[in-house]
């Protein structure tokens, strides 16, 4: 059974190709990895705050952000030192500062990966 549940946006080529690659390396199923697009899919904040930053639940409590991305790292043991890392507060602000550039770029990243396709 899961032990980290991931929401991510199914709609976004981007999301698609990086949830692609993590369900990989998550060898043992310690992740629940959830469409929040799907309309069956039970989102714990509103749909469309829950699909604007990524979203993870770990130990129950709800992440989002860096937070959320070292969650699933701490999950997967290959990615598991960097997830360690982000537990330092100062690790996981320059991890965040960084998703948030990323976040101005995500859509025109997005129309580069719908190319590839």
């Amino acid at each position: 059974m899961a032990q980290l549940t991931v929401w991510f946006d199914g709609a976004c080529p981007l999301c698609l190709r990086e949830i692609a690659l993590m369900r990989r390396l998550d060898r043992a199923g310690a992740i629940d990895f959830l469409d929040a697009t799907g309309g069956d899919v039970e989102c714990p904040i509103d749909r469309a705050d829950l699909l604007a930053r990524f979203h993870a639940r770990e130990d129950g409590v709800l992440l989002s952000g860096a937070g959320a991305f070292a969650a699933m790292w701490r999950a997967i043991p290959l990615l598991r030192p960097l997830g360690l890392a982000a537990r330092q507060r100062w690790v996981l602000a320059v991890l965040e500062f960084a998703y948030r550039r990323f976040l101005r770029i995500r859509p025109r990243l997005q129309r580069l990966a719908a190319r590839w396709d």
